[in-house]
């Protein structure tokens, strides 16, 4: 059945060298001053602000389009910045398709909303390429705070605490700053090595230490961090991987999404990365789709997506699975994996079961469909791993295999707050792990002074 198929296999080099540069190019190219200026001029600077609303981190949007109108980005980038620090990256990868633009009254009249994610990008780009900084440390009020984590909602607490004065050291276990803006985006999406001018960017503050390679659990311990430290923030993540639960998925060739779009994040040459020739994904998130376009990007012939439910319920937002499908990638709703089909080892092909809904519950049907496949991505969603946090003494509280966080970012033990994909409600957005990094360092201040009085 497949020895034609393994004969090509998971190979390097597909393409031709320069197709690579030109196939992982910016998706969305940054709008000049003009095309900003008109794109600005097409707001309503709406009084009850409906994207405002809609943004997580609740950006003074009509505002900030003013300001680019009115010849101002500069000013536009603070007022960003006052509300997200990490605003650079969040014009880039925000599903802004489904939080501010998509109630845009010009979305509601028109079906062509203000572009707010490339105005945005518009004004923070401006800032950064001229370096300029907006906040300067308060005097040094002699507390410290350890947070673990470098990625979007540890650097927001981080930026935020060194605002106020306080002395911030950062565990971070990977080797690069960033955490899912460094290892989880596409590479398309964020282009010219940006997540870590913005690292650059928001450290430049000062107060700010960070150290690489030092992973929770492993190299350090919560009891000796609260011990050492006035408090400490969480901004773990999720570090594991929900298995498909399907006979046969050790076989060689069946991957982790999230890994190989971070072994192509960090490649120095795309040409030397393996993709199959036939590829199928399994999951409806964003994840799933990255995993699905980048294959398809770096020359794999056939990529496949394949969902439990249907069109209506995948977690990907509409442009990105129209995305896909502009980049040829099929996607087959109601399937789920069953058996991955292996010959001398390695993947063959994948069976998959149709399922429905019956009552409101899911369900195999019993009838099945096999498809050639030499790589198979598993992209069903991450998992929180609690074992990080062993050695704290009294256990942290958890809910749903999650962090349990109250309004503010505090947890059940004293001194220790947490933020993004780790806590319960956790959406792996970037934008909401910037507005619980912000709101914990807000809560933490607070609780190191008296109301946020030195």
């Amino acid at each position: 059945m497949a020895e034609g198929l393994f004969k090509h296999g998971i190979a390097a080099g597909r393409l031709a060298p320069a197709q690579y540069a030109d196939n992982f190019s910016d998706l969305h190219p940054p709008l000049d001053a003009h095309e900003a200026l008109v794109e600005a001029d097409r707001c309503y600077f709406c009084y009850d602000a409906p994207c405002m609303q809609a943004c997580p981190t609740s950006i003074d949007i009509p505002m900030f389009i003013r300001q680019i109108a009115t010849g101002n980005p500069i000013g536009s980038a603070k007022t960003i910045f006052d509300q997200n620090i990490l605003g650079g990256m969040c014009a880039r990868v925000c599903p802004t398709e489904t939080l501010c633009e998509e109630v845009c009254v010009r979305e509601t009249a028109e079906g062509k909303p203000v572009q707010i994610g490339r105005l945005q990008r518009y004004a923070t780009d401006t800032a950064m390429r001229q370096h300029k900084q907006f906040y300067e440390r308060a005097a040094a009020t002699g507390r410290k705070v350890a947070i673990v984590g470098a990625g979007p909602a540890g650097l927001a607490a981080a930026h935020r605490l060194a605002r106020y004065g306080h002395e911030v050291t950062i565990f971070e276990s990977r080797p690069k700053s960033g955490g899912l803006n460094e290892y989880g985006i596409a590479a398309y999406k964020s282009t010219d090595d940006f997540a870590q001018a913005e690292v650059d960017y928001v450290t430049a503050i000062g107060g700010i230490e960070i150290e690489h390679g030092r992973a929770l659990g492993r190299d350090i311990h919560l009891s000796e961090l609260t011990a050492a430290f006035d408090a400490v923030f969480l901004g773990i993540g999720l570090a594991g991987v929900n298995a498909l639960r399907a006979e046969g998925e050790d076989a060689e060739g069946v991957e982790n999404a999230v890994e190989f779009i971070a072994e192509l994040r960090q490649a120095a040459d795309l040409g030397s990365l393996p993709v199959g020739r036939r590829v199928v994904v399994i999951g409806g998130g964003m994840t799933a789709i990255d995993a699905a376009v980048q294959s398809k990007l770096l020359g794999a012939e056939e990529v496949t997506i394949c969902y439990r439910r249907g069109k209506e319920h995948m977690n990907a937002s509409e442009f990105e699975q129209d995305l896909a499908a502009a980049n040829g990638v099929g996607i087959r709703h109601w399937l789920q994996p069953k058996r991955v089909v292996s010959e001398g080892g390695k993947v063959a092909a994948i069976e998959l079961e149709y399922t429905a809904l019956k009552d409101g519950k899911l369900g195999g049907t019993g009838e099945t469909v096999t498809l050639l496949a030499d790589q198979v991505f598993k992209a069903i969603g991450q998992s929180f791993e609690p074992a990080a946090l062993n050695g704290s003494g009294a256990s942290i509280g958890l809910e749903g295999g999650r962090i349990k966080v109250d309004e503010e970012g505090r947890t059940s033990l004293a001194k220790v707050w947490a933020g993004g994909d780790c806590i319960v409600g956790g959406d792996d957005l970037t934008v909401s792990a910037v507005a619980q990094g912000r709101d914990a360092a807000e809560s933490i201040h607070r609780a190191l002074t008296a109301n946020g009085r030195a």
